[in-house]
């Protein structure tokens, strides 16, 4: 839940809303938390039993990095944390050290980038929070186009959209993007006050190929 892309403002200061119950970053974290236990409890997983979950712009892990801790003897994970910001990833590899979560890897990386993700394995759970707010309307649909390929089939995608004027709602697309590119609605939560959205698809066509892709191609640029 962070930068990628030119500075546009200080993502440090950012995080420490989370820090706030009382703030909408908090409780639409609560609700991510959420969504990601469900989704490591539904999602596919490899012939050995393990899921791989794949963080895009996962800041200091504040939402993947507590579900591992807590989940006990659940099934194995293997998480991947996509983070460009040093100081953000720095946190987030800290952290998971802390909780001893030994299947975390932190990558200081370029989200944005097709390349980022050669060589990745299929993610069976991927989260895109953070991301779709602070993208062009383009980026948005090409990164929802793109993700096929970089999940595993039957993989799950949660996602986060932040509000400012309910009466114009940009979520209602971005549901429909998923749909045009083959996923399928599991749960969508939204408040009242309109202050944020969360939305959690799962793939339900044939995976595509990432390593089909010009690797110099980009998915986002944070504006």
């Amino acid at each position: 839940m962070s930068f990628n892309g030119p500075v546009t403002r200080d993502w440090q200061q950012w995080h420490t809303y989370y820090d706030s119950p009382t703030s909408s970053l908090a409780q639409r974290l609560n609700v991510v938390r959420r969504d990601i236990h469900r989704a490591l409890i539904e999602a596919p997983c490899d012939a050995d039993g393990v899921v791989r979950l794949t963080s895009i712009c996962a800041g200091e892990g504040r939402d993947v990095l507590p579900v591992l801790a807590e989940r006990g003897n659940g099934r194995e994970v293997k998480a991947l944390l996509l983070e460009i910001h040093p100081a953000l990833a720095a946190r987030a590899g800290a952290q998971a050290e802390e909780l001893a979560l030994p299947g975390v890897e932190v990558r200081e990386a370029d989200a944005g980038l097709i390349e980022t993700y050669l060589g990745i394995p299929a993610s069976h759970v991927l989260l895109v929070c953070g991301v779709f707010g602070n993208i062009s309307v383009d980026d948005v649909r090409r990164t929802i186009a793109t993700l096929p390929a970089l999940l595993a089939p039957e993989g799950i995608v949660i996602w986060t959209r932040g509000v400012q004027d309910p009466a114009h709602d940009p979520s209602r697309d971005i549901r429909d993007h998923f749909a045009e590119h083959g996923f399928r609605e599991l749960a969508f939560t939204g408040t009242e006050e309109g202050e944020f959205r969360v939305g959690m698809h799962q793939l339900a066509v044939e995976p595509a190929d990432v390593r089909s892709m010009s690797p110099s191609s980009r998915m986002f640029t944070f504006l």
